[in-house]
């Protein structure tokens, strides 16, 4: 009986054992993935800003400036690209919408985002474009490869349409949560107008024909949590400028907008909620179940072992047998 038990535990020791690496290398680069349907926004302040006033063509002090940005999942055009990829794809439809402290728009630029679901990386397809251009994206964007390295990566800028490296800078405790910090400069660059402008009748075609043009640098900076991949703080020191041309009166320059663009404290706090809750699940899948199986099969072997040798310890002699005692004949 105890043979048979040790045999059942070897078996059960050699399946945990073999489980463990294929949890780590094997499903979970399959398993951990971006749903398609996912949608998140995102609100961000520039307090003490400098705005441009179209009216009278010149900058001025604003109390805040507001920029909202939303990602959403388009499933349909996913599973579309799916078919010709050969791979899991998600597809973000996204916004970035500028406001002043009137509410009125500044800028309202959308973009469409199509990566890889496992690995982040950009996948190029039909719509994919930012502000209406097409454009053809090489590095990441928004979110950063789960399980993160220190070391730099390239990241797209959707302003100057240009990829660029954005610097591991260390490692950080943001509000509990271990994080790298990356930064990247886009030194000025010169940009297109957006598509819509921000006062009626004015078109890019229309400011083109003046001369002027619109220039763009800035300092970007993220906060990201290893495991997932996910950015739990950013904010960027952007400016912009026109620059030339009728437009501006015989101006050189005019800022169009500059300040120090910050994620809103509310949003903050659900960001790092939410990344805390995502790095569990990753954790299961990459640390806790495969060191598990790993520590389990080991106790079933050291088991398997025990019994084994209990059932080939020598047993107890046998009693001897008592005879009965023979008549003896005359």
């Amino acid at each position: 009986m105890r043979r048979k038990a040790s045999l059942i535990l070897l078996a059960l020791a050699v399946f945990f054992a073999a489980l463990s690496p294929l949890m780590r290398w094997y499903a979970f680069p399959r398993l951990a993935k971006i749903p398609a349907d996912q949608y998140q926004d995102m609100v961000l302040e520039a307090k003490d800003a400098t705005l441009l006033d179209y009216g009278t063509m010149k900058a001025k002090k604003v109390d805040k400036v507001t920029v909202v940005q939303t990602l959403k999942g388009n499933v349909e055009a996913s599973e579309k690209i799916e078919k010709t990829a050969g791979r899991d794809v998600v597809v973000w439809d996204g916004l970035s919408y500028v406001q002043g402290p009137d509410g009125k728009m500044v800028s309202k630029i959308p973009e469409r985002y199509i990566f890889d679901a496992h690995t982040q990386e950009p996948v190029h397809a039909t719509g994919e474009m930012v502000d209406g251009d097409p454009v053809k994206r090489e590095g990441i964007e928004f979110k950063w490869p789960f399980l993160t390295e220190k070391r730099d990566y390239e990241y797209f800028d959707a302003q100057a349409r240009v990829t660029a490296p954005i610097h591991y800078e260390g490692e950080q405790d943001f509000r509990g949560v271990n994080v790298y910090y990356f930064e990247q400069t886009i030194p000025w660059t010169k940009v297109p107008f957006p598509k819509i402008m921000p006062v009626e009748g004015i078109t890019p075609e229309s400011v083109a024909k003046t001369g002027t043009t619109r220039w763009y640098t800035t300092v970007r900076r993220f906060w990201v949590e290893p495991t997932t991949g996910a950015p739990v703080y950013g904010e960027e020191i952007h400016k912009e400028e026109l620059r030339g041309g009728t437009l501006l009166g015989g101006r050189e320059k005019v800022t169009a907008f500059a300040g120090h663009v910050k994620m809103r404290e509310d949003y903050i706090r659900s960001t790092v909620d939410l990344v805390k809750s995502q790095r569990l699940l990753v954790l299961l899948m990459t640390s806790y179940l495969p060191w598990g199986f790993l520590v389990l099969g080991a106790g079933l072997l050291s088991l398997s072992l025990y019994l084994e040798a209990r059932s080939r310890r020598p047993g107890d002699p046998s009693p001897t047998e008592t005879r009965e005692p023979e008549p003896v004949s005359a």
